[in-house]
Order: structure tokens, then sequence, then C-alpha cells
């Protein structure tokens, strides 16, 4: 089954990339789109692009708090904060790009934590509990804009039947998101049993862990949306909470189609949820947003990859020789002994 889901996800988010690209297409066809997105890119502000970059650091700044709180959750101290850090800032660029973000996150997880004594087991809950941090803060962060601003489904009318765009269902949407939160908070106080999905065991965490993980998720998605909000003009900015409300609903369907970095998907959802905003505008946020959250974070995650791997080589070349050497010795040892 895991050899047929390696080719899977990977046909499914080409899939997805393919369709949506094509219907972006005829959003724009026969429009001079280009340009007009170069000119509002140049028109900026530069006190906006600054307040985006501080975005991307408070986005990422949270995913790394991501890596602590699972690692304290399985009781380990002795990770340093920097190599934390630097593993999870990798670890979420690289798979924020290429898709399958649970697989390819385990990956390098895996290869990076391992080098500091973790198992394959205690890899596997952090990643777990990763992913299970990140739905929760879309399940809190979703809830509380449904039932604050149930007019916010509303945007996607013609994409979800009516009777999920009414605001009625839209509060009723957002009350079962709360509670599923409470729910889950509950089974961290009161102790309850463990989740078991398919065989696989994840214990509640200590109370202590899941505050944190409702202060973190949170924070990262309030991040990544306040980078498209400030990469839009102040003129015509439908203000954040509209922003994040779209942000939501574009990033989990991105995430959901498995597209490498939503391409396509993200971008067509936000055409079509922010009709009164020009389009060049939008398109001009959006591809700040791709170079800030996307492309920058990977062009750094690939040196330090290359870098790490240099080390790993390095040490793995310094131990052959070591071991050479002292095989060496100890056969010139064994000649210069007299028979017995």
């Amino acid at each position: 089954m895991k050899r047929i889901l390696e080719f899977v996800w990977p046909v499914i988010g080409v899939l997805a990339v393919v369709l949506s690209l094509w219907l972006l297409y005829g959003e724009f066809h026969g429009m001079a789109i280009g340009t007009q997105v170069l000119d509002q890119m140049r028109n900026l502000p530069p006190q906006r692009y600054l307040m985006a970059v501080l975005a991307t650091v408070v986005a990422y700044a949270a995913l790394a708090w991501y890596d602590r709180i699972a690692l304290r959750h399985l009781g380990i101290n002795h990770i340093s904060l920097v190599f934390v850090s630097l593993c999870s800032f990798t670890t979420y660029a690289i798979a924020h790009n290429i898709g399958a973000t649970v697989f390819s996150g385990a990956m390098v997880r895996y290869r990076a934590y391992s080098t500091q004594g973790m198992t394959a087991p205690q890899v596997a809950v952090l990643v777990a509990l990763c992913s299970l941090t990140f739905f929760l803060g879309t399940l809190l962060v979703g809830g509380l804009v449904l039932v604050l601003e149930p007019t916010q489904l509303h945007r996607l009318g013609g994409i979800l039947p009516d009777v999920l765009t009414d605001s009625t269902m839209a509060r009723i949407i957002g009350v079962i998101c709360l509670s599923a939160v409470g729910l889950y908070i509950v089974g961290s106080v009161f102790h309850l049993k463990p989740l078991v999905i398919r065989g696989f065991r994840l214990e509640y965490p200590r109370p202590g862990v899941t505050f944190r993980q409702l202060i973190a998720a949170p924070l990262e998605l309030l991040g990544a949306a306040g980078i498209i909000y400030y990469a839009l003009p102040e003129a015509g900015n439908p203000g954040y909470f509209v922003v994040l409300g779209v942000f939501l609903a574009s990033f989990s369907a991105a995430l959901a189609s498995n597209a490498p970095g939503g391409l396509g998907v993200f971008e067509l959802l936000f055409l079509k949820t922010m009709p009164a905003i020009p389009q060049a505008k939008i398109l001009a946020a959006l591809l700040v947003f791709r170079f800030l959250y996307l492309l920058l974070p990977l062009a750094i995650s690939l040196v330090i990859v290359l870098l790490f791997e240099r080390n790993r080589l390095k040490d793995a070349l310094t131990k052959e020789t070591l071991n050479d050497s002292a095989g060496k010795v100890l056969s010139a040892v064994s000649l210069d002994r007299p028979d017995p």
C-alpha cells in the first residue's frame, strides 16, 4: 500500500496543478496581466514589504515552536534550540514546496533527528503531533472566523453547495470546529485514553503541551495570512479578518490537493473568493507570499541541507579513516608480537 501511495500522491498533485493552471489560463486569457502585476509590486510601499517579512518570520518561528512542543511531549530536552529551529525551517520549506507534507516532512526530520539519537518511532510521534498542532490551529482559527463572521462563507458561493455557504450553517460548522478543540482540551486535562488510528497510538499531551499547541498553531496561521494582507495595497484592502478567512480556505484546499506548493489551487481560490479586488493586486500579493513563504525559504533550506550532508559525509570519512588506522596499528602489533 505504501508503495502505491508513493506514486498516487505525486500524480494527484500534478493533476491538481494542471487543472488549476488551465482554469487560471481561462481567467486571464487575452489580458495583459503580467505588466499590471509588476506595477503593483513596484508601487507597494517599502514599509508594507517590511511588515510582510516580519509576518514571515513570525510564521516560521511558530513552526519551529511546533517541533519544540513535540519534543517536550516526548520528554527530549538535549537537542539545542538552534538545531530544532533549522530542522523545522528546512522541513517546512521543502514540504510546503513539494507537497505530501507528512511524508516529506517525516523523511527530512528523521534524517536530521536520528543524528541526535532519536528513534524512528519517536520521530513518527513528533511528525504526528506537529501535524495535529496545525490541524488544531486550523480548527480553532477557522471556527472563530465562522462564528464571528459567518458571512465569510458567502465568498465560496458557486464553489461550495449553497447549503454550506449559509450564515446559519457557517456558525454551526464553526461551533463544531470549536467543540472538537474543546474535546481535545478535555482529553488532555482529564488524561483520556490515547487516540488510536489504524494501529498508531497517540497519547493526549499534558495540559502544558496542549496550551502551547493552541498558541503556536494560530500564531503560524496569523503570520502567514499577514504576509498577504501586507502585500495588498492599503487602497481597497478588504481588511485582515477577510484575508485571514480566505487564506484559511485557500491554504487548506491547496494542502488537500497535494499540489506542489499549492500551485494554481491557492491562486484560483483567492481570485474566486475576492472578486471585488482587482486581479492584478491579488496576484501581486500572492507572488510576494510565494517568494517570502515558499521560494526564499526553499533556497535557504537547500543550502542548509547541503551543509548538513557535507558535514555528515566528512564525519563518516573521518570515522572510516580512524577505523582503518586503528586496524593497521592492531595488525602491526599482532605481527610484532612473538609467538608463545
